[in-house]
């Protein structure tokens, strides 16, 4: 199975194009980035077209995309969610418009599938991701966090394989 994880961002969009097989591996990986004096709707613009273009290449069974986090308090940035949002989106429209299914999740979903710890550090997560894939160290983070998403969208498709393995017949629910 070969899976498009997306770590969305209007700046910096990570990516990474994981392929399942007798051992995962990473097929692409890494950080479409832009200025911040294009305009938005430019920068949406060529991040669907980038969206559409990994499609075409690697041709992914799924798409997986982490959800923004949404904090509270004095270190809550709702614009910055918005924004994330905006980038959401557009990975949505590219992904639909070929007919490819759509996976969300969680930041702390991620770094449990991954980590196997829902607090993991961002560094922690580079270093795990890195060894599982068997990449340099100095990864970047975005693609790293994008790489870790098509990790846990594998991860979660096994448990689910794994679970449904483990009904004896004729005890479906």
């Amino acid at each position: 199975m070969t899976v498009l994880g997306i770590d969305p961002g209007t700046l910096r969009m990570g990516y990474g194009v994981v392929l399942e097989g007798a051992d995962v591996e990473a097929a692409d990986y890494g950080v479409i980035a832009l200025p911040s004096s294009m305009p938005l709707e430019q920068r949406l613009y060529q991040m669907h077209s980038h969206i559409l273009n990994l499609i075409a290449i690697f041709r992914p069974a799924a798409v997986a995309v982490e959800e923004p986090f949404v904090g509270r308090g004095e270190r809550s940035f709702p614009g910055s969610s918005l924004a994330i949002g905006q980038a959401q989106a557009v990975v949505f429209i590219g992904a639909a418009s070929q007919g490819i299914p759509i996976h969300k999740y969680a930041p702390a979903q991620v770094k449990r599938a991954v980590a196997d710890y829902g607090a993991a550090t961002k560094e922690q997560m580079r270093g795990i991701v890195a060894a599982t894939l068997g990449l340099p160290a100095t990864l970047e983070t975005d693609a790293a966090d994008a790489l870790a998403v098509g990790l846990c969208h594998l991860a979660q498709r096994q448990a689910a394989g794994a679970l449904l393995t483990e009904i004896p017949p004729g005890r479906e629910r």
